[in-house]
């Protein structure tokens, strides 16, 4: 299985916009794509603008077809302004 860690810093005053948007695109994700088969949204309670997503896909080509899809499409363009910094990293997952 093939794992992405998003960590986002927020702008404080975009916290309370991103999180609809952010819980949105977790449902999209689950409910529209075959290879994506979990989205965890966190945001840490002492520092409300930080967000942390545990997303987890069947394969890197699974990540890469979410990358294109149109609902992720919107959610970068919509919380692009309000994003201070964003790092990913990627892991595989081992049962």
């Amino acid at each position: 299985m093939y794992v992405v860690l998003v960590k986002f810093r927020l702008a404080p005053d975009f916290v309370d916009a991103f999180r609809p948007l952010v819980l949105a695109q977790a449902v999209n994700s689950l409910e529209r794509e075959e290879g994506c088969r979990r989205f965890d949204v966190a945001f840490d309670p002492d520092e409300p603008t930080a967000c942390l997503l545990y997303e987890l896909y069947d394969d890197r080509a699974a990540f890469d077809t979410h990358l294109k899809t149109g609902h992720f499409k919107r959610f970068d363009a919509d919380v692009s302004a309000g994003v201070l910094s964003k790092d990913i990293t990627f892991w595989t997952l081992y049962n």
